[in-house]
């Protein structure tokens, strides 16, 4: 499908960068220059996680370069000022206690007051729809693993388990009473059945009158359209509304490894074109089905994006239509969000915030995700010169 929107520009970087002082467009601009670099980004993301470990002094350099753009502030207080600048551009946003991996019953339930915590803040702001969860950062890994195999769960595990559907509907049934939209994050591979199975466990509790809560599809796996187009017949049949945020995958790379390592044939797309092709026409199966699907296109891809406006043209439906939302990462691509949001469409950024070691494994995605997907540091560095040029 050819999409065009002549009244949409990505390249309008007055529009993407208003919010940016010239200061802050040079600061990111020398930090793209160095994310640019596949060494110098190898090298960081193996060395970072690892000085904090050791204790080293690093707190200060990390929190002032790639924390601050990737991030909105280490407690919910310094996100307010992140989520107002936002919102003076009609940009809303997406809360994420960015902290994950943990393994204590003492840290899932840190991790549920913070989540709690946020959709209480959320309730407070109007600018801030969506509060997201990571499963893993409310239980265990080895158990979601054992139980995305299908072993045979012990005593003490099936505790555990139910422990975890404790967490989960504690925090689902607080995002609907506030009437707050929850985005459930995508895992890897060989724990996301339990991910979708707790999902469409809350949607079918939660998603009635309209949805709470998300789940999330990686495009780049050869079962997700599929999987999306089941989703919704269950929705249907049950007689509620499906929720779906949609983006890419994050984690190609482990994926990758994984599979060769133990010998099984890999879920992932074979190419970008395969991906790219299921992806958009899971954006054209969510749009054909607007009235029983709440979804978000939560892309960096210019296209995608370009083709969920040009849908929603041909088919009249409205910018602000309540099940559309667009969405890219804090830190990226403001070239999309902004002019989306500028356009009139339902758009936002995904605000990862917490304690700058926490959220290290965050942070150094984002690095990578920069290097490895198809220059998108290279397009980041290119329009904020663009912008540092016309601005002088």
């Amino acid at each position: 499908m050819n999409v065009v929107t002549k009244e949409l520009s990505f390249d309008n970087t007055e529009v993407a960068f208003a919010y940016k002082k010239s200061s802050d467009l040079k600061r990111a601009a020398w930090l793209f220059s160095f994310i640019n670099n596949n060494l110098i980004t190898s090298l960081g993301t193996r060395l970072t996680p690892l000085a904090f470990k050791l204790g080293l002094p690093i707190h200060g350099v990390v929190r002032a370069t790639i924390f601050r753009q990737f991030c909105g502030g280490e407690t919910l207080e310094e996100c307010t000022v992140t989520t107002m600048k936002l919102a003076e551009y009609d940009v809303e946003t997406i809360l994420d206690y960015g902290v994950e991996a943990k393994e204590t019953d003492e840290e899932f339930e840190k991790t549920v007051n913070e989540i709690t915590n946020a959709i209480s803040f959320a309730a407070q702001n109007h600018h801030v729809p969506f509060v997201s969860i990571k499963i893993t950062g409310i239980a265990p890994f080895a158990l979601l693993e054992k139980h995305g195999n299908k072993e045979i769960l012990t005593a003490v595990e099936k505790i555990e388990w139910n422990k975890v559907l404790d967490r989960m509907y504690r925090v689902c049934h607080h995002a609907n009473h506030a009437s707050i939209g929850l985005m459930v994050d995508a895992e890897e591979t060989w724990i996301q059945q339990p991910v979708d199975e707790l999902a469409m466990e809350m949607m079918k509790e939660f998603n009635k009158d309209k949805p709470i809560v998300y789940n999330t599809a990686q495009l780049y796996r050869k079962d997700r359209l599929e999987f999306v187009k089941k989703s919704f017949n269950e929705a249907r049949a049950g007689n509620f509304i499906l929720g779906m945020k949609l983006v890419r995958g994050a984690y190609m790379e482990k994926e990758r490894k994984r599979s060769l390592q133990k010998k099984y044939m890999p879920l992932i797309q074979p190419d970008k074109n395969a991906t790219d092709h299921d992806y958009n026409s899971t954006v054209e199966f969510c749009m054909e089905h607007i009235d029983q699907i709440g979804f978000c296109i939560a892309s960096h891809n210019e296209y995608s994006n370009r083709l969920g406006t040009e849908l929603a043209h041909q088919n009249g439906i409205p910018a602000s239509h309540p099940h559309l939302h667009f969405s890219q990462l804090y830190g990226m691509s403001d070239n999309i969000t902004f002019n989306l949001a500028e356009a009139g469409f339902n758009t936002s950024k995904y605000v990862p915030y917490g304690p700058v070691k926490d959220v290290v494994p965050y942070l150094m995605r984002r690095a990578q995700e920069n290097t490895s997907v198809g220059g998108m540091s290279s397009r980041e560095l290119e329009l904020i010169r663009k912008e540092i040029k016309r601005r002088k």
